[in-house]
């Protein structure tokens, strides 16, 4: 789907005032029935995760932390098998994971009297029976598994959904009979920074040369978009010439602007591609009429 800035801006005002629950996808899609459940699943997963940078230190502050370690050790007490990280996230407005990490934080800190380290807190994040504190564990597993943006699970299924469509692409090209490379293969050659696809012959479409294809299991948002651009896409172009970008999930229509600076946004793959075979096959054709 190929929204406007102003299709955009509808939804992410609209999405202000949902919490990430189990109804809010239901309660956007009958808002927005024309746009796609995957196209709004991954734009309220963005607009969230920019509430959650926008609100960082109001959370993260030491009275914040403290306030919030507190009041789960009160609601523990009061009832162990109570969802009570959960609920404090949902009322504090903060994704269930980032509370869980806050309260583990402090937990551990209180109990090993040193502060630990990222690789630590991940693991117990991932495997919440590390927590040397079952009744904590247990609050823990309840706030990653009911995280619809943040946490461990989610990071997998982003890590799933990606590699599906980075195979969704490879078998187009081999249907189209195009020779390529992709990111594993270009990292056996040695190269550090690559996209998903090199064409070994460039192709044309719409009537630009495409020399490499990065795909992107998302909707591309101004935010996201200029940090691709910024991080990821120039560079390519700097290395490897002019390329597509294919957002899956779709894009704000006014992101397509550098196209003839080399730089192409598609929401699908591509039906109407050039070869140089076929470019070849027409010239030869028009030469024997």
């Amino acid at each position: 789907m190929i929204l406007s800035r102003v299709e955009y801006s509808e939804i992410a005002k609209y999405l202000e005032r949902l919490r990430p629950n189990r109804q809010c996808m239901k309660m956007l899609k009958e808002h927005f029935p024309s746009q796609s459940q995957s196209t709004l699943l991954s734009i309220f997963s963005l607009e969230y995760q920019k509430r959650m940078k926008r609100t960082h230190v109001r959370h993260h502050t030491t009275e914040a932390c403290e306030t919030y370690y507190q009041r789960y050790l009160s609601g523990v007490m009061n009832n162990a098998a109570a969802p009570v990280l959960f609920e404090l996230a949902n009322e504090m407005d903060l994704a269930p994971s980032l509370m869980a990490r806050i309260v583990l934080e402090k937990f551990l800190l209180e109990h090993e009297d040193a502060i630990p380290s990222k690789p630590v807190i991940n693991g117990m994040l991932r495997d919440p029976s590390q927590i040397p504190d079952r009744v904590l564990a247990n609050q823990v597993y309840q706030c990653t598994v009911n995280d619809c943006c943040y946490g461990p699970l989610v990071d997998c299924i982003k890590h799933a959904i990606g590699q599906e469509h980075e195979i969704l692409l490879c078998e187009k090209l081999q249907r189209k009979k195009l020779s390529f490379l992709d990111e594993d293969q270009l990292r056996a050659k040695g190269y550090d920074k690559t996209p998903d696809i090199i064409l070994e012959v460039p192709v044309a479409v719409e009537g630009h040369v495409i020399h490499w294809i990065e795909s992107k299991a998302s909707f591309g948002d101004e935010y996201s978009h200029q940090s691709y651009l910024q991080d990821q896409f120039w560079s390519y172009w700097n290395r490897f010439g002019p390329g597509l970008v294919i957002y899956w999930c779709g894009f704000i229509e006014e992101l397509d602007c550098h196209r003839e600076r080399g730089i192409l946004l598609k929401d699908c793959f591509p039906e109407d591609i050039i070869t140089f075979h076929h470019t070849m096959t027409s010239i030869d054709s028009g030469k024997k009429r």
